[in-house]
């Protein structure tokens, strides 16, 4: 094949759903690159891997990340400014990944894990990642003493734009404490996250999500209640929410909500047929197996969970019972292949510990949803109603906080960026809001099509640019080149609103932003 030829065949591989044919594709362009010796499609093919690696089969990106980092460091002028900079925290999800699969070695990681702090020390970063993942690999492999050391580095380190969301690495840590039975220090942990000081897109429900357990324990039931419900309204909705609902679940074995837990189990259960990884898959066997259980032993033995259909395996109506035995089977099998790799008992006993975990005497009464997570309604968001108790609008400057309540509100799918940056993807778009102005008064919105051009289509690029500013009035269209071979079609929308904004007004803008920026990219897709 030739170039031309190959970088068309990675802009349509780009196209396609993240799936193994995707990935196979992927991997015959890299071949093809590989054996012409062009390090340049190369590069390009790889990093399209580790994005669809990211999306789903986490564990596999070490290998295309270390190949695409030597290649910064040999020839960093071959490389799109944009991918290197992406590159360290592409670094860093490789290395976690090692917790949630057991076909990752032990001494690979390892080694990718220190030239990760190599990196950090050489570019002047805080160590805090490497702590961090220090910390969760010596939990894993069952080594606690370890992990506490870790875990008091990883808090003392300086936080810098490498270490991680501020919000998020507190949920993460109260998890760890609460496993080690450390329910107190769990609770305090997240309290700025929970009284809103740390803000983040997935707070408060992940940070809610990790100490329901934590409150259970401490007798403070209310509380525990209230967290389970608001979390898993959330969760429920989410794949990324898949390696959480194990804690929903031990919930609702142990505080007597049986009924409720055979709801969240049926509702989930095709979840371990794709799951988001091993280790939730583990954890969600293992908490469905104690519900099984628990509900058993509370008269719900013979009562029918459907399990669907998958691959060769047909649909069936299974009892509590015989589920509980095929879910204690795969999550034994699963903490076998963790401990056989890593060379410990640790994950067999603590699938052990939490089978023989015991019920509180008397069921934990649940909150009703509609108290647990106090929500404006649609209609509330767009128009601005309730905002004041007497129907009056409150205008008030743009904040980050507020782009981020109204995205929530929408329940997209996003992640907070650098500089105060919100970002997501919405259909075929990547979208990404920020501030600008001197005080930050400018609502701006970028807008980024998943799909590439080669550089040759540049007349038709500029013809599609123009057609579309000529037709529609947002977003504003234009093509960029960053020299790799390949053309990015982008657009962008702004508002001053140096008078301020209110909530209504920002949801209908954020909104024609996200409709008008996923209609551009879609007709980027349409393309021949």
């Amino acid at each position: 094949m030739t170039r031309d030829e190959l970088l068309a065949a990675l802009a349509d591989a780009r196209d396609r759903p993240d799936d193994a044919a995707k990935v196979a594709e992927l991997d015959r362009i890299v071949a093809y690159a590989d054996a012409g010796g062009d390090e340049r499609l190369g590069f390009a093919a790889r990093f399209a891997l580790v994005e669809a690696y990211q999306r789903i089969e986490p564990w596999r990106m070490l290998s295309p990340v270390r190949w695409c980092l030597g290649v910064v460091d040999r020839a960093p002028e071959t490389v799109d400014a944009t991918d290197s900079a992406r590159l360290p925290d592409y670094h860093r999800q490789a290395v976690a990944a090692f917790c949630g699969t057991s076909r990752a070695g032990l001494a690979r990681v390892g080694a990718a894990l220190d030239d990760l702090e190599r990196r950090l020390d050489a570019a002047g970063r805080s160590r805090r990642p490497a702590y961090a993942l220090r910390c969760r690999i010596a939990d894993h492999v069952g080594a606690e003493s370890t992990a506490r050391r870790w875990l008091l580095r990883w808090r003392a380190a300086p936080q810098d734009e490498w270490s991680g969301c501020a919000a998020c690495e507190p949920a993460d840590q109260a998890r760890l404490l609460a496993g080690w039975g450390r329910w107190t220090e769990a609770v305090e942990l997240v309290e700025p996250v929970l009284a809103g000081t740390l803000r983040c897109p997935d707070q408060p429900e992940r940070a809610l999500g990790a100490i329901q357990l934590a409150y259970l324990r401490l007798g403070r039931y209310d509380e525990a209640a209230e967290a389970h419900v608001r979390a898993y309204r959330r969760h429920r909705r989410e794949r990324a929410g898949f390696p959480l609902l194990a804690d929903h679940l031990r919930f609702c074995a142990l505080a007597g909500r049986h009924e409720r837990g055979l709801e969240i189990l049926a509702r989930h259960l095709s979840g371990l047929d794709r799951p988001y990884d091993e280790a939730s898959a583990l954890e969600f066997a293992a908490a469905g197996a104690l519900l099984c259980r628990l509900a058993g032993r509370a008269g719900f033995a013979r009562h029918p969970i459907h399990r669907p259909g998958y691959a060769g395996r047909h649909a069936a109506e299974l009892t509590v019972a015989a589920l509980g035995t095929e879910l204690t089977a795969t999550a034994e099998d699963l903490a076998g292949r963790f401990d056989a790799r890593n060379g410990t008992s640790h994950q067999s006993g603590r699938v052990a510990s939490w089978l023989a975990e015991r019920p509180l005497p008397d069921p934990v009464p649940l909150p009703a949803e509609s108290t647990a997570e106090p929500e404006r309604s649609v209609e509330q968001v767009r128009t601005g109603c309730g905002d004041r108790a007497d129907g009056l609008v409150l205008v008030g400057p743009l904040t980050v906080a507020a782009i981020v309540d109204v995205l929530r509100d929408r329940a997209e799918q996003f992640v907070p960026g650098p500089a105060g940056r919100v970002g997501g993807r919405w259909g075929d778009a990547l979208i990404e809001f920020e501030r600008l102005g001197e005080r930050g008064e400018i609502l701006h919105a970028r807008v980024t099509a998943e799909r590439r051009l080669p550089a040759d289509r540049l007349g038709q690029a500029y013809e599609f640019c123009n057609a579309w500013n000529q037709d529609r009035l947002l977003p504003k269209a234009y093509v960029q080149d960053p020299g790799a071979g390949e053309l990015v079609l982008a657009g962008d929308v702004s508002t001053d609103l140096e008078h301020g904004v209110a909530a209504g007004q920002l949801a209908v803008l954020v909104d024609a932003a996200l409709v008008s920026g996923a209609a551009f990219a879609a007709a980027v897709s349409a393309l021949p």
